[in-house]
This record gives structure tokens, C-alpha cells and sequence, in this order.
């Protein structure tokens, strides 16, 4: 009890002379210089049992004990402190944001071996660091692992010293491919658009982690002007899903267009440039931009007898963005003379139905009705009604519930009106069909997590979805 009212009296006697100090210390900011008597009684708080008197004490010095020479005193401190009095002054130094403090931060994280507190005074360096700690940092992020090396890499992100660019830049020839991706990760979250050259560089280099780390930064931080070299990083992209990575990367940019219909002319205009062969390739990213200038190009191409041609604007059109080439792919999945490229016309039909593109959830339904009268295997109309998911409405609930109870569609069909249930709105609005067509789900299907998601809904509760 008595170490109690004692505690309770300091708190209260602190908390006076916390109020009466404030306005000095406004008008000590204002002088940008903290008296000798305020920063020793801070620094005496710092070594006190209490907590809450700690935690004053490192307000004070992220907020208010102003001046250079008060943040050497507190700078000065850390050496003699426990590791979690040194933390919470590196983080209350790092907020600080007074560079007089580095010398103090750099010299405990080399003489300390504790993470916890390496990673206090790395943060802290991010805060108070210059492009002069660059190489202590990238040596970090290239050495260390787990929170080591998240720390460095986020001070990296932080430094704020424009010679930062050019230090990293600079790495980037010294260091293992790991710590290069993570070098243009991190030229990626401080927008460095003066990277762009280096980035290009590295997009058709000869290993396939900087080709993918650089296409994948050039699709945030690059635009309509550099559509034209990126190309080269599409077509330097291995086969495969590296490739598939690096154009929709250029298609990202594409996109940055307002005008749909002007989104692929920058595209196009620089495939005019290319050889034949890389002309063909290219057909895939151009089906990724879409509009009507694209449109006739992959037309071209599909009308083209020369199998790798043709197959290559079967490829550029499966992937269009948006339902605005419908019409053609049910002619192509009705007509086409390939087997191959009717199933893919269907398929990219199926795919595209419910994509947000200004039409109705209504209009939506229909496309997908006839892409389900479309396919010709238990495959195809599967994706199809896995697709429905996407349509929330109650025809949709109608169209696929009858599958609830047709063999090899069953279980999908049953995730997907689990998927419609998810609905809170939909579902409470025709709870009564809904709780009907659950009592049909849970009566048809054997997976765990539906059965849960089924009785769940019908409760009126709420699922998360497992991370």
C-alpha cells in the first residue's frame, strides 16, 4: 500500500511539473534552445522505474526539450542505459529527427549484439541518417535476415538526401541478386523516378530476378513515355510467367491513359519498329491494353493462315480487358477451324463475362449463360460457374443452384452460392431463398470449410476468409 501512494504522488507531482513546464518549453522551441535544468530533469527520468514517468520523459525529447545541445546530452545518455530505456530513447531520437544524435545511434549498433536494439537504432538511422549510411545499411539488408532486415530496409526507404538515388544505384552492381531486387524494391517505395534509365537497364539483363524486380517497378513508377522501351524488357522476359509478369507490368502503364481508346497507340506505334518475330510476340501485351486500334491489329494476326501468327492473336484476344470483344469470341469458339483456339475463345469468353466494364449484373449473366451453352466439358463449366461468383445478384443464386445436385458440378456450384451468400445485403434481402438453397448446399457437399460458411450464413454470422 505504501509503495503505491508513493508511486500515485510522484505520477502526480510529475504531472504538475509537466504542466507547468509546457509553456516554457514553447517558448524555448520558439528560442530553438532547452535549458540545462529542463534536459537534466529529463535525462533523470529516463533511469526511473516508473513506466508512465519513462514515457514523459521520451515525449519530451521527441517534442519539446529543443536545440542541438540538448540532443547531444540525450544522445549522450544511451551507453549507460538499460536496452529498453536505450530503445525507447532511440525511437524518442529517431522521432526527434536532430542529425546531432547519428554519432550516438551509429556507435551503439556497432558495439551492441541485442536485435531488438540493433533494430531501434537502425530505425533511428533512417530518421537521422543521409546518403552517407547508405552502405552501412545495404550492407545490413545483403547480410542479416528477419527483423535485421526489414529495419534496413525500411531506413533505406526513409533517408531523405536526393544523393540517396545515386548511392543505390551505385550498389547495384556490387551486390547478389537478392539484394538487388530488394535495392529496387526499395528505389520502388521511395518513387525514385529518376531510376527509370537503371531500371530499363536491368529489364533486359541476363538474370531473370532483376528482369522481373525491374519490369515489376517500372509498372508503378513508369509512363505512357517509356511504352516504347519497355517493350524490350517484354520481349527479353523469359516464356512462361515471367512474360505473362512483364506485360501486364506494361499494360499497368498503358493504363495510365485516360483515353481507353488511346491506350495501345504508344504500343503500337513502337511495335512498328520491331522485327516480324518480336511484332508477334508483343500481340499478347497489345490484347492485355485492349481498344479498338488493338482490335484490328490482333484481327489481322487471327485472319492470318500462318499457324504461329494465327495463334498469336488467339492469345492477344483471350486476354483482352474487358467484355467490349464478346461478339468475336463466341464467332471464334463457334467457328474457328483448331480445336485448341475454340476452347481458348471459350475459356477467355468465360473469363471475361463478369468483369466490371460498365455493363448491368444482369447483362453480365447473360454473356456468361452463353458461354456456359459454349463449353463442351465438366472443366469449362466449372470455371463458368466459379466465375458466377463475381455476379452478385439473385438470378445468379437461380442459375447455379441447380448444380448443387449434378455430379462433377456439384461442389463448385456449391462454393459459389456460399461465395453469393457472402453477401450480407443479397443474402438478407431474400433471406428465405437463400436459407433454402444453404439447406440444398449442406445437404449435397462433404467440404469442411463450405459446410462452416453454409451454417454460418444461415445464422446470420459472418465468415473471414483464412489468410
Amino acid at each position: 500500500m505504501r509503495c503505491e501512494v508513493v508511486v500515485n504522488m510522484r505520477r502526480r507531482v510529475l504531472a504538475v511539473l509537466c504542466i507547468v513546464l509546457l509553456p516554457f518549453c514553447g517558448e524555448l522551441r520558439a528560442q530553438q534552445q532547452a535549458s540545462p535544468e529542463l534536459v537534466d530533469m529529463v535525462i533523470g527520468f529516463l533511469t526511473d522505474s516508473d513506466t508512465d514517468i519513462r514515457a514523459i520523459a521520451f515525449d519530451h525529447i521527441r517534442t519539446e526539450a529543443a536545440g542541438a545541445a540538448a540532443t547531444r546530452r540525450f544522445a549522450a545518455e544511451l551507453p549507460g542505459l538499460s536496452a529498453e530505456v536505450q530503445i525507447g530513447l532511440l525511437r524518442a531520437l529517431g522521432n526527434r529527427g536532430d542529425d546531432v544524435a547519428k554519432p550516438a545511434v551509429t556507435a551503439l549498433l556497432s558495439a551492441s549484439s541485442d536485435v531488438s536494439l540493433r533494430v531501434a537504432a537502425i530505425h533511428a538511422l533512417g530518421k537521422l541518417g543521409d546518403a552517407t549510411d547508405c552502405p552501412a545499411l545495404i550492407k545490413l539488408l545483403a547480410a542479416t535476415s528477419g527483423p535485421t532486415r526489414r529495419a534496413a530496409r525500411e531506413s533505406l526507404v526513409q533517408l531523405r538526401d536526393t544523393e540517396v538515388l545515386p548511392a543505390i544505384v551505385d550498389a547495384l552492381d556490387r551486390v547478389e541478386a537478392p539484394t538487388r531486387v530488394a535495392l529496387v524494391e526499395i528505389l520502388t517505395a521511395r518513387r525514385e523516378l529518376g531510376a527509370i534509365p537503371t531500371l530499363l537497364n536491368l529489364a533486359t539483363g541476363q538474370v531473370a530476378s532483376d528482369r522481373a524486380a525491374a519490369m515489376a517497378s517500372l509498372g508503378i513508377l513508369a509512363g505512357p513515355a517509356h511504352i516504347g522501351a519497355m517493350t524490350r524488357g517484354v520481349l527479353r522476359a523469359a516464356k512462361g510467367a515471367e512474360r505473362s509478369a512483364a506485360e501486364k507490368c506494361l499494360m499497368f502503364v498503358c493504363n495510365r491513359i485516360e483515353d481507353k481508346e488511346k491506350r495501345a497507340d504508344a504500343l503500337l506505334r513502337a511495335m512498328t519498329t520491331l522485327e516480324p518475330s518480336d511484332q508477334i510476340v508483343m500481340l499478347s501485351t497489345l490484347g492485355r491494353v485492349g481498344g479498338s486500334a488493338a482490335l484490328q491489329e490482333v484481327d489481322k494476326a487471327i485472319a492470318n493462315p500462318q499457324g504461329a501468327v494465327h495463334a498469336a492473336g488467339f492469345a492477344a484476344i483471350s486476354n483482352w480487358p474487358d467484355a467490349s470483344v464478346a461478339a468475336r469470341l463466341i464467332e471464334l469458339a463457334r467457328a474457328d477451324a483448331h480445336a485448341n483456339h475454340r476452347r481458348t475463345a471459350r475459356m477467355a469468353l468465360i473469363r471475361i463475362s463478369p468483369l466490371p466494364d460498365g455493363r448491368t449484373d444482369g447483362e453480365k449473366l447473360e454473356l456468361l449463360k452463353t458461354a456456359f451453352e459454349l463449353t463442351e466439358n465438366d472443366a469449362e463449366r466449372n470455371y463458368a460457374l466459379k466465375r458466377c461468383a463475381a455476379i452478385r445478384i439473385l438470378a445468379t443464386l437461380r442459375f447455379v443452384l441447380p448444380y448443387v445436385q449434378q455430379g462433377p458440378l456439384a461442389q463448385q456450384a456449391c462454393q459459389t452460392v456460399v461465395e453469393l451468400a457472402h453477401d450480407r445485403k443479397l443474402r438478407d434481402d431474400n433471406k428465405p431463398e437463400f436459407h433454402a438453397a444453404l439447406d440444398k448446399v449442406l445437404a449435397a457437399t462433404t467440404d469442411s470449410v463450405v459446410i462452416e460458411r453454409a451454417n454460418r450464413y444461415k445464422n446470420g454470422q459472418t465468415w473471414a476468409r483464412p489468410r
